[in-house]
């Protein structure tokens, strides 16, 4: 093998989805570097792969960078970067390595294969002309509360990683900001109970509420992107304005900007301060 850092993509599920240039890479490469040398072990043992490995995680990336490019450069040895599952850097270690190998000028070889994110938004029926991806949300509910309320002006289908631990929590509070926005929920993927399933953000709390099994196992989260500007300007003007503006006559503007939200894309925050410039 030349001399160089080989990105190799492993399966997230089924072990058919291995490509047999990612099994002979790891066959000829000189070392492996894993984030979890236990994980990958189980994998090199059923395709009778004996290559040595190295750990490579978040705690102790940096400090394995310098000593793996030095191996590299000095040696010359080609070394293998694989995550649990998927593709190396996407949520998982490898970009402190990668980003100095290229300052260095050491040649990095992407191996591409299977990609969670990837697998979901190609099935969740959601646009994929443009997404953005984010990695996990955050585990307390305030920052992944403001987190969300961030996309009420993004028009790019949105991606996200999230655990069963979470899940209906970050669903119920979708279900409070978006009522209408569709979203997909993409769980177990390539397993044997894989489930992708799109629905309104408020009709999907109901249906991950009524099912506890659907709220076990690693999730891919899609949510679709916001009207483009004009068009929620044009829905404004010929039916959510005039609705909270009647509302108001009646009610005071936070009661009135709630009722307006669970029947529009628009979020309590943003009918609010609507509420507030009609009245």
């Amino acid at each position: 093998m030349e001399s160089a850092i080989y990105l190799v993509a492993t399966p997230i599920g089924n072990l058919q989805d291995f490509s047999a240039r990612a099994e002979q890479v790891l066959r000829d490469v000189d070392l492996v570097a894993a984030e979890d040398t236990r994980h990958t072990k189980r994998l090199f043992d059923q395709f009778s792969i004996s290559t040595p490995m190295v750990s490579l995680h978040e705690h102790n990336e940096k400090q394995k960078t310098e000593e793996l490019i030095t191996r590299i450069r000095e040696q010359k040895i080609s070394l293998a970067v694989v995550s649990d599952a998927g593709t190396p850097l996407i949520s998982d270690p490898g970009y402190v390595l990668v980003a100095q190998a290229r300052e260095l000028g050491v040649r990095v070889v992407p191996v591409p294969g299977p990609c969670a994110l990837v697998a979901a938004l190609s099935a969740s029926g959601l646009p994929s002309s443009q997404f953005v991806f984010e990695g996990f949300l955050p585990s307390k509910s305030g920052a992944r509360r403001a987190k969300l309320e961030g996309l009420s002006s993004e028009t790019r289908t949105a991606i996200y990683y999230e655990s069963p631990h979470r899940i209906l929590a970050t669903v119920d509070q979708l279900a409070e900001l978006f009522p209408l926005r569709r979203v997909c929920l993409a769980r177990e993927l390539t397993k044997r109970f894989e489930t992708i399933h799109t629905a309104i953000a408020k009709d999907m709390l109901a249906w991950l509420s009524a099912d506890a099994m659907q709220q076990k196992g690693e999730f891919v989260l899609l949510i679709e992107g916001a009207r483009p500007s004009e068009d929620k300007e044009e829905l404004l003007s010929i039916d959510v304005k005039a609705l909270l503006a009647r509302l108001l006559i009646e009610l005071p503007p936070k009661q009135a900007a709630a009722v307006v939200a669970d029947f529009s894309s628009w979020t309590k925050k943003e009918l609010y301060q609507m509420a507030v410039n009609l009245k």
